[in-house]
């Protein structure tokens, strides 16, 4: 979803997933932390077939030589029918 709440790439996980890291990066940013904070990201696709889109996205914001640790989940379904990615990050700030 974008920030109006619209939906971003309909029948087109890519899009979506890159979608859903920009709203990760804006989440990370409004709490004082970025993608090197990040140290657990699990992916929930509606297709395994989309998980090279998921981490095509995930590479474009971490730093690929020591990326987050990762998990990836098959689901039936997610809150609405027409969402193929959704991702959960967990980021910890060191004071």
């Amino acid at each position: 979803m974008d920030a109006q709440g619209e939906l971003v790439g309909r029948n087109d996980p890519e899009a979506q997933a890159r979608q859903v890291f920009a709203n990760l990066q804006r989440c990370l940013e409004a709490a004082g932390a970025s993608f090197t904070d990040v140290v657990k990201l699990t992916f929930y696709v509606t297709d395994v077939a989309h998980l090279p889109a998921v981490r095509a996205a995930r590479d474009a914001y971490v730093d690929t030589a020591r990326p987050p640790a990762s998990s990836a989940v098959q689901v039936a379904g997610l809150i609405r029918p027409e969402l193929l990615v959704e991702v959960d990050a967990l980021a910890v700030l060191r004071a």
